[in-house]
């Protein structure tokens, strides 16, 4: 038994994909439950949220009053589930590029691992819909991401995971200042230090049916100079007197020897 399963949906501009992906993802799980965290949407997601969250008492919302980021609307539904006892963690976005019936592999490999990353690029993994350049731009980022960060990672950028609870209890978030995708990276690398077990499950990733991707330069920006920055940091510190790292809880493994695929 793996226990109650909070799947968090940040929402920014989503009122066509909120409710189809709701009801794929309590068809594919049925005792999950879901948190909408709406970051001030003007298209009406927040109130389409709420309607939904009346009729069901398994869909949550939080709502903010304005767009604070990716990285914050994680942290913030951590913190809520964790309030409310809940024992796993799924992210998942809300555009049904992750497929809720998706969802029980990650779940079932949480038998073993802390963390389970649905990965694109692991075998068996695929992308569909997408443009040859958003295909490279991403397969050169991963590549990237594991060489700088030493991260024995396929899809270390990827959103849909799965947590157990003790280890979001285990990591420090309060320090997180990536706003976008980057937040995936910068958890996935803490997990891996932190000493966790990390395992990647193939999924199928499809691009949305509906509304704009999230996706801009100032995103692809933001994840090259903080790898950038953080492996540098890495890599110094082997060579310096004073070993200084980012902060890691005290039980931190130095390159996740955990991981599994």
């Amino acid at each position: 038994m793996i226990g109650r399963v909070l799947v968090v949906v940040p929402t920014y501009n989503e009122v066509e994909n909120l409710e189809p992906i709701l009801e794929r993802l309590h068809a594919s799980v049925p005792g999950a439950h879901a948190l909408v965290v709406d970051d001030g949407s003007p298209d009406g997601t927040g109130e389409l949220a709420e309607k939904l969250a009346a009729r069901d008492e398994r869909v949550h919302v939080l709502r903010r009053s304005a767009k604070l980021g990716l990285g914050q609307a994680y942290v913030a539904g951590f913190r809520w589930a964790r309030e409310r006892g809940y024992d796993v963690l799924v992210e998942m976005d809300a555009d049904g590029s992750h497929a809720p019936e998706q969802l029980p592999d990650l779940l079932a490999a949480l038998g073993t691992a802390d963390l389970v990353l649905g990965s694109r690029y692991v075998a068996g993994g695929a992308v569909t819909d997408w443009p040859v350049h958003r295909l490279l731009l991403s397969r050169a980022g991963n590549r990237f991401t594991r060489w700088a960060l030493r991260l024995p990672l396929t899809d270390a950028t990827g959103g849909f995971r799965a947590a157990r609870a003790e280890l979001i209890d285990r990591l420090p978030f309060d320090d997180v200042a990536s706003q976008g995708y980057c937040f995936q990276v910068d958890w996935a690398w803490r997990a891996v230090r932190a000493g966790a077990v990390v395992a990647e499950v193939p999924i199928t990733f499809t691009e949305r049916a509906f509304g704009r991707s999230k996706m801009s330069g100032s995103i692809v920006r933001e994840a090259l100079v903080r790898v950038t920055v953080w492996g540098l940091q890495d890599r110094l510190a082997d060579w310096l007197p004073c070993r200084v790292r980012r902060p890691v809880p005290a039980r931190a493994g130095r390159r996740g020897a955990g991981h599994r695929e």
